[in-house]
């Protein structure tokens, strides 16, 4: 039997030779500590104001570059912020790009965090924000940082194609636009930024609640066993 961490890689595990009826979907589980905190964490100095935040690894993949233009297009706004959490080969990258474009008041940098204090950094943000280049492969997958964004009932903006993106469309829980468009992605943070805080706790619970469907770790460990029980029973009955 065959898993496939999305929706996306049914076809390509047909086409690379697994039959279809022995193909699930099994996507990703948030930890248990990923969980709701409200009123937001105390101690966790950051400036007030509307703040996006990007949180995991800084690499080449995540097109930074669509970041850092979409700050930029927002940079007179000063009531946004733009806090990068984590650290990777690209940070220094960026670092400089944000101050070559003078952004250095509007995107902040934290450095690393242990992963057991993230919702508490995630309570104090406005929306959590996800990005990955525009190359085909990307779009087969879902990052395992939306997993734990909508496990701590926060709304979204990602910059993603394919079934990262249709997750954030079909849960409601907050705004999907195309990969590496910074245009689009500065365009969806300001349209976030009007919604107000009313609408964004909605699209927090509607995040909340797909991933208690979706991404529950105890009903996807439950899932598996009984998967692998039917498998095995089947080989046991073929001998």
């Amino acid at each position: 039997h065959v898993l496939v961490q999305s929706a996306a890689f049914v076809k390509p595990a047909v086409q690379s030779g697994a039959p279809e009826h022995r193909i699930s979907y099994f996507p990703n589980w948030a930890e248990d500590f990923y969980q709701p905190i409200d009123p937001p964490a105390s101690g966790i100095n950051l400036p007030k104001g509307f703040k996006i935040m990007f949180a995991g690894n800084m690499g080449a993949a995540q097109s930074l570059e669509t970041i850092v233009n979409a700050a930029a297009r927002l940079c007179e706004n000063k009531d946004v912020y733009w806090i990068m959490i984590g650290d990777g080969r690209r940070r220094r990258w960026m670092e400089d790009e944000v101050k070559r474009l003078s952004l250095v008041d509007r995107v902040i940098f934290t450095g690393r965090k242990h992963a057991e204090d993230m919702p508490k950094y995630f309570s104090n943000a406005d929306v959590l924000l996800a990005t990955l280049n525009d190359e085909e492969i990307f779009s087969y997958t879902i990052p395992a940082k939306v997993q734990s964004y909508m496990a701590c009932a926060k709304p979204l903006i990602v910059a993603l194609n394919g079934e990262g993106g249709r997750i954030v469309s079909e849960s409601g829980c907050g705004i999907s636009v195309p990969a590496a468009d910074d245009k689009a992605l500065a365009d969806a943070v300001h349209e976030m930024y009007e919604f107000g805080e009313e609408k964004r706790k909605k699209m927090g619970k509607a995040a909340l609640e797909y991933s208690k469907e979706h991404f529950n770790k105890e009903r996807l460990i439950h899932q598996l066993e009984a998967l692998m029980q039917e498998v095995s029973q089947e080989g046991i009955c073929e001998s």
